[in-house]
């Protein structure tokens, strides 16, 4: 017990941040706070757009950008990464706010960064890497209309209808506005959208979002626009860290929620890990780092009345291109986040729904990489059925029952292609030492044939039927050095197949196994039955050696000549006399 105690404390202190991380932020602390200073300025929208969406408000949006954010920079595993709520989150929290209330999403924050914190320690940052690219696009793409549509009520200004289907509920919000337009609201939200879309084209570095939604602000103030409905009163301040929220009772219901937010924590978070070391050179994330301090900002930000966070890939991108080095930018973001929160928050409070619904319909829209949706569906027709299944299944379904469709189905086509490799080939005998009349008997007698590539559960019963349709000969080889892995299924196929040769009375010898494929063949009683009679030969020429025995002994051969005589002159090498 002390000793699993001991590696425990040994792999908490690992992740911990250390001097290497605290030089780091005094190599250029001016680039990083004016890096900081304008994700800062393109978060706030986000932020208080994607606390509306998940159902728990502004602020719930505001208080995850600045504890999360803050946390996450700290004891996370990028210099570069931006963390906060996302919309890949916000789509996970809806259908939950409407089974089980705002203490339901705050009680799952809390289990999800428990996980996150446990996949840290068991070192799981590390298998992210194998989701495939297709599965990864087909998220993105499916995430990003998810977001677009969850905007619909509010850019048309009508109120939230019941239900957690995206789909159902952006119809009935349409149904609405076709009864009562608020055409105030829709103009709104369009004409953000419109220059957040626009001028990203033209001056990428101008933070436009927050330009927009100000312009907005002025307008609908001025104007006095009652149809602009603003977002609401937003508390002074950070709320008091409590646990009131948490009932004990519900843990066992908010388990598979909890689940799903944390596997898309890591999944979004390591992504967005991943693409920020992309953008620069010389600088690379760790995986399990990163996991410890997405999961100690999701078991804080609940704390404080903040939704569960992950990594932002926009507000990431932002931060890398405007300069940052280090995680002092995070930090500058998520204080200046902070400061709004207790300095601005009756002027935050004004800013009209329509407008951050324009910023989020606009995001939706940038997160769709045209040129990469374009490569992967050209690439192979199992890569564009993996990347629109994936797609189609986070619209209709949701993000975790999307993955696993995507990773399942990318897995069962990755096995099939695979499979496809195996083959059975008929061989010409080696010739050795025969006669060439000798050779034409054997090969009426015998035939050989080569099993290249691997033989496992995907491919072995084709491998069975080919076997099986064996020609009606007396002896068959199995050249099986060239099998590159075997599995109980291929073993059993293996055995099947040469049971079936035997009952017809066709003898099978084999050469070439490998020491590795050995106990595989061994543990299906495959291999005994391959030595029936010392039929299992190292080399495939004395594999034939042993055929051509057989056959002489069965009367269908001649027996081969005794080799000449050599004298003890000739065996030395020298001469008679």
């Amino acid at each position: 017990m002390t000793s699993v105690l001991l590696r425990i404390r040994g792999r908490i202190a690992a992740l911990l941040p250390g001097r290497d991380d605290l030089a780091e932020l005094r190599r250029d602390p001016r680039r990083d706070l004016l890096a900081g200073l304008t994700v800062a300025v393109v978060a706030l929208p986000l932020a208080l757009g994607f606390g509306v969406s998940s159902g728990l408000g502004a602020e719930a949006g505001l208080a995850t950008a600045v504890v999360a954010g803050a946390l996450a920079a700290v004891f996370g595993g990028s210099n570069l990464q931006v963390s906060g709520p996302t919309g890949a989150m916000t789509v996970v929290l809806v259908p939950i706010v409407a089974a089980h209330g705002p203490t339901g999403v705050l009680t799952v924050g809390l289990m999800a960064g428990a996980m996150l914190v446990a996949l840290a320690l068991l070192r799981a940052g590390t298998y992210m890497q194998y989701v495939p690219a297709p599965v990864v696009e087909g998220f993105t793409l499916g995430i990003a209309c998810v977001i677009g549509l969850q905007q619909i009520p509010n850019a048309l200004g009508v109120p939230r209808p019941e239900g957690d289907r995206v789909l159902v509920v952006t119809w009935h919000a349409m149904e609405e506005f076709a009864r009562n337009p608020n055409w105030t609201a829709a103009a709104f939200a369009l004409a953000v959208a419109a220059v957040m879309l626009a001028g990203a084209r033209r001056r990428p570095t101008v933070p436009f979002s927050i330009l927009a939604v100000i312009a907005a602000t002025v307008v609908a103030e001025v104007a006095g626009l009652d149809a602009a409905k603003p977002i609401g009163d937003l508390p002074s301040g950070l709320p008091a860290p409590s646990l009131a929220f948490l009932d004990p009772g519900t843990l066992g219901s908010l388990l598979a929620p909890a689940v799903a937010v944390a596997a898309l924590a890591a999944l979004e978070s390591l992504l967005s890990a991943s693409v920020a070391d992309g953008m620069t050179v010389g600088q690379k994330h760790d995986p399990d780092r990163e996991l410890f301090g997405q999961g100690l900002a999701n078991l804080a930000a609940p704390l404080f009345g903040g939704v569960p966070a992950t990594g932002a890939i926009a507000r990431t991108a932002v931060n890398v291109r405007t300069g940052a080095g280090s995680r002092l930018a995070a930090l500058t973001h998520a204080a200046i986040l902070a400061v709004i929160v207790f300095a601005a928050a009756p002027l935050v409070s004004r800013i009209p729904l329509a407008a951050l619904a324009g910023v989020l319909l606009a995001t939706a829209v940038r997160m769709v990489e045209v040129g990469s949706l374009r490569a992967m569906a050209k690439a192979t027709r199992s890569d564009a059925l993996i990347l629109v299944l994936t797609a189609v299944a986070t619209l209709v379904l949701d993000l975790v029952y999307a993955v696993i469709i995507g990773l399942v189905v990318a897995g069962a086509l990755a096995l099939r292609a695979v499979a496809k490799q195996a083959r059975l080939e008929e061989v010409p005998l080696d010739r050795g030492d025969h006669s060439a009349e000798e050779h034409a008997l054997l090969a009426e007698h015998i035939v050989a044939y080569r099993i290249d590539g691997p033989l496992f559960f995907a491919g072995a019963h084709r491998f069975l039927l080919e076997l099986a349709e064996v020609a009606d000969v007396r002896v068959v080889i199995l050249r099986m050095s060239r099998v590159t892995t075997i599995d109980a299924t291929g073993a059993l196929v293996l055995k099947d197949a040469v049971e079936k040769l035997h009952r017809r009375g066709i003898v099978v010898m084999t050469s070439g196994i490998r020491a590795g494929q050995r106990q595989v063949l061994d543990s299906v009683g495959a291999l005994e039955l391959l030595r029936l009679e010392g039929r299992e030969y190292a080399g495939t020429p004395e594999a034939i050696k042993a055929a051509h025995s057989y056959l002489e002994g069965a009367g269908v051969m001649p027996s081969l000549p005794a080799p000449p005589a050599r004298s003890v002159g000739e065996e030395s090498g020298g001469t008679v006399g």
